[in-house]
């Protein structure tokens, strides 16, 4: 489901938060469910099935991370993670643990709906797409043909793995750990050094201005994110 109308689950314990949330959304078409706790949050995604979750990450019985964690346990419900500043450990955790993406507090309404439509696009589009396209770059899974405007561009094994990865992602950012088991395997997690480099090459094939990206986002400290056309 893409258009307003979705039902979301807000996951959020300040007063004030829940309701800047609640005007933004209900005003752009969305249905809302609201509670303000974990053990709630739980309750309400198993017997709602909300069509995406935003979630705080400091509740005050279960924090964002166990829930995030046990949601996953039995439903891939898109979750983006609303965070406070000075977070980012945290982000990563949620991030790692199940989380689609997440924002910064404070953010603007934007910038809160493009991820919301990016999220739920995803969802309604499944993982069977064999096409990916944002501005001028278009990527033909099923050919492995990468495409930026007219020209073709040939990538290596890596290359290609690394890019797949972050479309598999596309619009959501993707943690260091987590670029590097899906890329490496489960014994390169920490080797971020192989994450620079490559992106790095990735950049210069893909980016007209590989030190100002348009497609390949830094999220600096926590990963990277592919653009999705919004």
């Amino acid at each position: 489901m893409t258009e307003p109308n979705a039902l979301i689950l807000v996951v959020e314990d300040e007063a004030q938060m829940r309701q800047f949330l609640r005007v933004s959304l209900t005003s752009n078409g969305y249905r809302l469910i609201e509670c303000g706790a974990g053990q709630d949050a739980l309750r309400q995604a198993s017997a709602r099935n909300p069509d995406l979750i935003l979630l705080d990450l400091g509740l005050p019985d279960l924090d964002g991370l166990t829930v995030t964690a046990r949601i996953r346990e039995w439903t891939s419900t898109p979750i983006i993670v609303i965070s406070a500043r000075g977070q980012e450990d945290d982000k990563i955790k949620a991030l790692d643990a199940g989380a689609d993406d997440y924002l910064t507090k404070p953010f603007g309404v934007g910038e809160l709906l493009a991820r919301i439509r990016v999220a739920l696009r995803r969802k309604a589009n499944g993982a069977a797409s064999s096409s990916f396209s944002a501005g001028d770059l278009k990527v033909d899974l099923a050919l492995r043909h990468v495409l930026v405007g007219e020209r073709e561009v040939h990538l290596t094994p890596i290359e290609y793995k690394l890019l797949t990865t972050l479309i598999k992602h596309a619009g959501h950012v993707v943690t260091h750990r987590q670029l590097l088991r899906e890329v490496w395997g489960p014994n390169s997690s920490e080797q971020t050094q192989y994450l620079r480099v490559y992106m790095g090459q990735l950049r210069h094939k893909l980016e007209e201005t590989p030190s100002r990206p348009k497609y390949l986002l830094t999220e600096p400290g926590i990963g990277y994110r592919i653009r999705a056309s919004d």
